[in-house]
C-alpha cells in the first residue's frame, strides 16, 4: 500500500471481510459528498481542459501540495489505460490529491490481477470514495490487439496475452454491431469493466447494491480531448 502513501496500516476484520483502516484521509480536505457531485466535478474539469489548457482553474500551488502531504481525500477513482496520452489528472483538470488513479493497459478489470481490484477496493473501503469511472480512449492499442487476436489469430508474448484475452469478450460483443469495430469494441470494453466491478465481491458489489458506490464508464477522445460517458 506504499503506493497510496499509507504507512503503519492496521489490518482488521469486519463481518468476515478483511479491510484496512488508517489515518490516510486528510480530514481538512473537502470533496464532493455524493457520486453525482463527483461526476459533475469530473465533467466540468474535462470541459475546462478542452476549452483551455493554459488557463487552468485548478489550485496547483505549493500550499496545496503541503495540504495533502499528510493524507489523501480523493473525490473519484479512475481506472484508466496506461497509454501515455491519457492522464486523468490532466484530462479532468485536477491535481495531486484529487483523484485516486489506477492505470493498466486496456483499462482492464481482471480477477487474475488482484492489484487492480485491490486498489479499487482500497479506494472505496478505506478512502471512502463513492464514484469509480472506467475510462477508455480512442485508438486503444490493447483493444486493437484483441481484435487482431480474434480476426487473425495473432498471439502476443508474455503477459500481454493476458491483457488481450481479458478484452476479447468485448470484441466478440462488438463485432456484429454497425460502425467502426475498434471504436465499438473500446466502448464495449468499458462496459465490460463497469459490469465486472459492479459484480466484484466481497467489497464493491454490496456497496453498489446499497447505493454507497456508483460505477460509470467514460471514453476519452485523443483528438478533441473530450470525455463522453459510456452507458
Amino acid at each position: 500500500m506504499s503506493g497510496a502513501g499509507v504507512l503503519g496500516l492496521e489490518f482488521l476484520r469486519s463481518g468476515g471481510v478483511p479491510f484496512i483502516t488508517s489515518e490516510a484521509k486528510a480530514a481538512d480536505v473537502t470533496s464532493p459528498m455524493t457520486s453525482d457531485e463527483a461526476l459533475k466535478e469530473l465533467m466540468d474539469g474535462n470541459e475546462r481542459f478542452v476549452k483551455s489548457m493554459n488557463e487552468s482553474c485548478v489550485m496547483r500551488t505549493p500550499e496545496r501540495r503541503m495540504e495533502v502531504a499528510e493524507g489523501q481525500n480523493p473525490f473519484a477513482i479512475i481506472l484508466a489505460c496506461a497509454d501515455s496520452r491519457v492522464s486523468p489528472e490532466i484530462v479532468f483538470d485536477q491535481w495531486i490529491g484529487d483523484l485516486f488513479v489506477v492505470r493498466v493497459a486496456g483499462n482492464i478489470v481482471s480477477p487474475a490481477n488482484y492489484g487492480i481490484l485491490g486498489s479499487l477496493e482500497y479506494g472505496v473501503k478505506v478512502l471512502g470514495v463513492n464514484l469509480i469511472m472506467v475510462l477508455g480512449h480512442s485508438r486503444c492499442g490493447a483493444v486493437e490487439g484483441a481484435i487482431k487476436a480474434l480476426k487473425d489469430g495473432t498471439e502476443f508474448p508474455g503477459s500481454i496475452e493476458t491483457i488481450v484475452k481479458t478484452i476479447e469478450p468485448a470484441v466478440q460483443k462488438a463485432k456484429n454491431k454497425p460502425g467502426d469495430l475498434l471504436q465499438n469494441a473500446i466502448q464495449e470494453n468499458v462496459r465490460l469493466g463497469v459490469s465486472r466491478i459492479n459484480g466484484t465481491d466481497p467489497v464493491i458489489a454490496p456497496m453498489v447494491k446499497e447505493g454507497k458506490v456508483k460505477v460509470i464508464g467514460g471514453n476519452y477522445d485523443l483528438v478533441s480531448g473530450k470525455v463522453s460517458l459510456v452507458g
